[in-house]
């Protein structure tokens, strides 16, 4: 018995050792993650200055699987990409969605988010229920995109959408409906719902997953509505972006990554932000 025990005990040594080092490769030293810090609940931050949500949540998971030290910093969505080529940061957490255009200046790890982007308007406004009903298009579904941006071209005609600006969503307004609405743009996310309540503008088009905790605390005044869309231009759900040529820091945040949709931590920590699981399924 204490034959085999011991054998055990040294068998499973051997593996944690091998499982250390293949994930433990290289001394990272301490990584710093940029995000807005201003878009929840993905990341937000206290009164006290701490960032919080969950990609902080995340990333705070990985660090301990992958066992490296790291930072979170506040940075403008405008100028984060370009920092993160530029260097001035490891790597980017803040929804980022993987797009072949973005696919072209950084590298991607595996997805951690899958999501649909959407619509939130006032209640009681002129547009305060748009066509869809919440049914989700596909990009590839070309007779049902037909469909459904024809029904919005017609509600939104005239009006004024806010975006917040270089991301997904602009692009997706840009290409179907800024020529029949005014597509506003805005350098945080905040500024865009404050234009709304204010109504300055009509609509606001973000992610469902951004949007639902907006409405979520707004219940009384603004509503998600209408179609929602994925795919395409609003790309293939978010990652971590990195610099290019770091294979080393890619296979690491990978198998973490990995290895937290598989056990179910990443489902966990989705509902414990969104109330809703849109971890992807591997």
């Amino acid at each position: 018995m204490m034959m085999r025990k011991g054998l055990f005990t040294a068998s499973a040594g051997m593996l944690l050792l091998a499982a250390s080092a293949l994930v433990q490769a290289k001394d990272f030293g301490t990584l710093k993650f940029a995000t807005e810090a201003a878009y929840p609940p993905f990341n937000q931050s206290t009164p006290s200055g701490k960032i919080v949500g969950y990609e902080p949540d995340m990333v705070a998971e990985l660090a301990k699987r992958a066992g490296f030290k790291y930072e979170i910093v506040a940075q403008k969505w405008s100028g984060m990409i370009p920092g993160l080529v530029d260097g001035k940061y490891d790597a980017v957490i803040d929804a980022v969605t993987v797009t072949p255009k973005r696919e072209e200046v950084v590298d991607f790890t595996h997805q951690y988010t899958v999501s649909v982007s959407g619509f939130v308007t006032l209640k009681g406004s002129a547009v305060d229920t748009l066509p869809g009903n919440g049914e989700v298009v596909q990009a590839g579904d070309d007779a049902g995109m037909t469909k459904a941006i024809d029904a919005l071209k017609a509600k939104f005609k005239g009006k004024t959408i806010a975006v917040q600006v270089a991301t997904i969503q602009a692009d997706f307004l840009n290409k179907y409906l800024a020529d029949v609405a005014t597509i506003r743009t805005y350098q945080a996310g905040p500024e865009t719902f404050a234009d709304l309540l204010n109504g300055r503008v009509d609509a606001v088009m973000a992610s469902r997953t951004n949007l639902n905790a907006y409405v979520k605390k707004h219940a009384d005044t603004v509503n998600s509505t209408g179609y929602g869309f994925s795919g395409g231009v609003l790309g293939q759900g978010s990652a971590i972006a990195i610099q290019k040529n770091n294979p080393e820091l890619k296979a690491a945040l990978d198998t973490a990554l990995v290895s937290m949709i598989k056990d179910g931590t990443l489902k966990q920590l989705s509902e414990k932000w969104f109330g809703e699981n849109v971890a992807p399924a591997e």
